[in-house]
């Protein structure tokens, strides 16, 4: 597993969680994860700025939590420049909606509830149109018990069949608010074969799905716009053939 980059791309700090950046980022560090990505909520602080823990990339996100889905559009614009990761708390078919309708969007978490997963054909169609990842948060299943476990079970089992039909990226994150929320890389995968997820497809969502939100929030020097990159510049003398005159 040590070829892969590992990333837990929602996790907190304080004052929304109860450890600091350098606390959460030794741990992940421990853990083996490449990066993490600090998403607190924005109505508990301004968005952390992206670091370098010790070797461990922290990467700046925020968490948007709305009870109107016309405040969400608003949202995203207002920190897409500002953040390398939009996480969007979802819960209701509104929010989920206007979440897996913006492109600017990164993930969509928390889609479901107690009732109902908060995925359907359509929303995973909206989902696969227009780029954004959905988020196993497996802290539900880390921290539930009984009933609530087996329901979160449940949900997982029902988005997954959507995502791969759809063909839709997803994530998988421990969702921790401390340290002892965090969980190792190995541990996730594990967690996530509990409800039918192949071993192939958690490491997809906590290393391909993370390098693909950073690496199109983060464009290189070269970029120009979406499919298109400078990869070179000949000099004149370059352009040349041999034998031609100056």
């Amino acid at each position: 597993m040590a070829r892969f980059n590992f990333y837990d791309m929602n996790v907190y700090s304080v004052p929304e969680g109860k450890n600091t950046i350098e606390e959460m980022a030794a741990l992940a560090k421990h853990f083996c994860y490449k990066g993490i990505a600090i998403t607190n909520p924005s109505r508990s602080c301004s968005p952390e700025k992206s670091t370098l823990v010790d070797g461990l990339e922290v990467f700046s996100g925020v968490e948007l939590n709305v009870e109107n889905a016309s405040k969400l559009h608003g949202l995203v614009g207002k920190y897409r420049k500002m953040v390398d990761v939009i996480v969007v708390r979802g819960g209701n078919e509104n929010i989920n909606r206007a979440a897996l309708e913006n492109s600017n969007v990164d993930v969509l978490s928390n889609c479901g509830s107690l009732k109902d997963s908060g995925m359907n054909h359509v929303l995973a169609k909206s989902a696969n149109d227009h780029d954004v990842a959905i988020s196993f948060d497996l802290g539900d299943i880390i921290s539930q018990r009984g009933g609530r476990r087996v329901r979160a079970l449940s949900n997982f089992r029902k988005n997954l069949k959507l995502v791969r039909k759809y063909d839709v990226s997803f994530t998988l994150t421990s969702n921790a608010m401390s340290y002892y929320d965090l969980r190792a890389p190995n541990e996730l995968i594990a967690l996530a074969r509990l409800f039918g997820m192949t071993r192939e497809e958690a490491i997809s969502g906590l290393s391909t799905t993370p390098e693909k939100i950073i690496s199109k929030n983060r464009p290189s020097a070269n970029y120009v716009f979406e499919g298109v990159e400078i990869v070179s510049v000949p000099s004149d003398n370059a352009l040349l053939d041999e034998g031609d005159e100056v």
